[in-house]
């Protein structure tokens, strides 16, 4: 059977849709496998809460859910060797984060290359966008460091939410 190449295309797409769809429907109780990442919450915690001080807004807590979701999204930062929100086809932050059990609102800061928690949160606090989500309507905090297999190089996640 020959199909027409927009035949395929459609398919292609309804199959995604149809992944995205189930995608969003599972959630998990259990921890996410997530080996690979260091938990570097309780080190960043101090650090994006004297900020939050500064600016007259109450302390984050950590939790176990954002610190599922930071981690996994290092690893898949660290596996994939790239900096980004979003890897390979179908992936969505509001998948991932129900997937983790993350309320919502929630927002996501990455960063790459820094050596330590310290200058990760510096970076972020020195970008306008990643500064703006630290200063958010937030309860919750998670940050992980995984590092690529081939590179070293450390990959950074930090997760908000409700």
């Amino acid at each position: 059977m020959t199909f027409h190449s927009t035949s395929r295309r459609s398919l292609l797409i309804l199959s995604g849709g149809a992944l995205l769809t189930l995608g969003g429907c599972v959630t998990t109780g259990g921890p996410v496998n997530v080996d690979g990442a260091t938990d570097d919450t309780r080190a960043a915690l101090p650090l994006v809460n004297e900020l939050r001080k500064k600016h007259g807004l109450s302390a984050l807590a950590p939790s176990s859910a954002t610190g599922r979701a930071a981690a996994e999204q290092a690893v898949r930062m660290a596996k994939a060797n790239q900096m980004t929100h979003l890897i390979g086809f179908g992936d969505s932050f509001g998948t991932r984060m129900k997937r983790n059990d993350v309320p919502l609102p929630a927002a996501e800061n990455i960063a790459s290359g820094q050596a330590t928690v310290a200058e990760a949160v510096q970076a972020w606090i020195d970008s306008k966008k990643h500064l703006e989500n630290m200063l958010g309507s937030y309860s919750h905090v998670g940050v992980a460091m995984a590092r690529s297999g081939s590179t070293m190089r450390p990959y950074w996640a930090m997760v908000l939410s409700a």
